[in-house]
């Protein structure tokens, strides 16, 4: 159900070059009441829309301007940046803006000539924009970025695996990589920085306390507070034709370096195990050679442990 300032925006487009309409068209295309569409209509005359009523028994209203919004221009090569753009944001499952994709796609259009849309029609049968889609929902995306913009705190809570912890947090950056969304926050009992997949947080609540610290203050802060004092270093040296699988998915706790040897270095948190072999394990056969050691018995394990899952099948 769109709210009111949605509908009546839509409506706006809806009505856009059109001499004429009746109540039943609102009702019909919005799926709402009479009682309604008449104060919609009220409301579309104190935004300046000159309407006005034709009586008689088809009753009618009618528009002074046919055209109620004014024309955009775009270049070509602006069209298709903008289109792209949608695509991206079509991507994503949830996003931290009340809008839907498809009625952005409509006002766009809307503002479109017919030569444009006949060019965006085609590209759309002969440019394929692939992404990695998500079906997980992370129902409090808005709510997460405007606690961001107020500066307050946040009691969540959060499932990992089969457990579900409750945390303090304020949140201060929310990023998005490979259809998910995540947020960073620092964890007001113990000060640490801690990232969040947006769709594992399954409460939320605003605080209204002040805190200690400003956005600024944490945005700048160094990428070494996602590190626990005793988090692990490492190195992993990769074939040289392997450095595109570092490309195409890593983390901001990973660097990759080039030069005789091909080595990316980073460090993991304790708990993190599972994940940074998870990770490693798509490189197969490319990887050269890992330190410390302790992580290559870690790699080991887990693929001994597959190897077992396997044989039992």
């Amino acid at each position: 159900m769109m709210k009111k300032s949605e509908r009546l925006n839509d409506m706006l487009r809806f009505l856009n070059n059109r001499e004429f309409f009746n109540l039943h068209d609102l009702m019909e295309k919005y799926d709402i009441s009479k009682s309604t569409a008449l104060r919609d209509i009220d409301s579309l005359e104190q935004l300046g829309v000159p309407i006005y009523a034709e009586h008689g028994r088809y009753g009618r209203y009618g528009i002074l301007q046919h055209q109620l919004l004014a024309p955009i221009l775009f270049t070509m090569d602006e069209v298709y940046a903008l289109y792209f753009a949608m695509l991206t944001l079509d991507a994503y499952q949830s996003t931290p803006f009340h809008l839907s994709v498809k009625q952005l796609n409509e006002k766009f259009e809307a503002c479109l000539s017919q030569k444009q849309l006949q060019q965006i029609h085609l590209m759309k049968k002969v440019l394929q924009f692939e992404v990695s889609k998500h079906h997980h929902v992370s129902q409090y995306l808005d709510r997460i970025l405007k606690s961001i913009l107020h500066e307050s705190t946040c009691m969540i809570h959060y499932v990992k695996g089969q457990q579900e912890t409750s945390y303090h947090v304020q949140f201060f950056k929310i990023s998005a990589k490979f259809g998910q969304w995540y947020v960073s926050g620092i964890d007001i009992k113990t000060h640490q920085t801690k990232v969040f997949r947006c769709d594992r947080i399954t409460s939320f609540q605003e605080e209204s306390c002040n805190t200690q610290y400003s956005i600024d203050d944490l945005l700048h802060r160094s990428l070494d507070i996602y590190k626990s004092d005793n988090s692990i270093q490492y190195e992993v040296e990769i074939a040289e034709e392997a450095k595109d699988l570092f490309y195409k998915e890593n983390y901001p706790s990973m660097s990759i370096e080039h030069g005789a040897k091909t080595i990316v270095r980073g460090y993991y948190n304790p708990g993190e195990e599972n994940f940074i072999t998870n990770y490693f394990m798509r490189f197969g056969t490319s990887i050269i050679a890992v330190k410390p050691n302790s992580l290559k018995k870690i790699m080991v394990q887990q693929m001994e442990n597959l190897m077992s899952h396997y044989r039992s099948l």
